[in-house]
């Protein structure tokens, strides 16, 4: 028997004061059986930072990249259906983020773990002429506190002011500070 999906609900509420931006979402994440609560949280967290403002270009939506190799964690594809914004998590591999920045307006990698520099550093040289690339490290220990905040249902405060985020989930929270390794602003 197929183990099935868990059904996550979260409500919301980001300030991006860095920027004058604020929103509320109400979101239903479907996590698979192989994926931490670590994972899709920076999923989660992923989805907050890159909605966009208006759906003019689009909605941005969950990805399948768990039940199917070849798609994104999260997407936005334009009304016409092509890729806005690509979003990954982890570590993709090198042919696969070629493949994406010549299909996609915009990729964005959110890698986190322990091996994330690692793996950078040997990608790092092979990117200097992609100019549609972002990617950001999450440290390890602070995805990790926030994999702990993850719930059934769940009630989140997001702020970002001077590039660091706190995550808040009740009295709990966590503070995390993406690092940019590569791409512009």
């Amino acid at each position: 028997m197929a183990l099935k999906a868990i059904i996550y609900r979260a409500g919301v509420s980001y300030s991006d004061l860095d920027r004058n931006l604020y929103s509320d979402h109400t979101l239903t994440i479907a996590r698979h059986p192989s994926e931490t609560e670590e994972r899709m949280m920076v999923r989660l967290l992923a989805f907050v930072l890159n909605a966009p403002a208006t759906n003019d270009l689009g909605t941005l939506e969950f990805g399948k990249d768990m039940w199917e190799a070849d798609e994104p964690a999260l997407v936005q594809q334009d009304l016409t259906g092509l890729t806005e914004h690509w979003i990954e998590l982890g570590q993709p591999e090198e042919k696969r983020l070629v493949r994406v920045c010549g299909r996609s307006k915009r990729v964005t990698v959110y890698s986190f773990g322990s091996m994330a520099p690692a793996w950078w550093a040997a990608l790092a040289g092979r990117f200097s002429r992609v100019n549609n690339l972002t990617v950001w490290q999450l440290p390890a220990e602070q995805t990790k506190a926030l994999g702990a905040l993850a719930d059934r249902s769940m009630d989140l405060q997001i702020t970002l002011q001077e590039g660091v985020l706190f995550v808040g989930e009740g009295e709990r929270s966590v503070e995390m500070t993406p690092v940019r390794l590569f791409g512009a602003e």
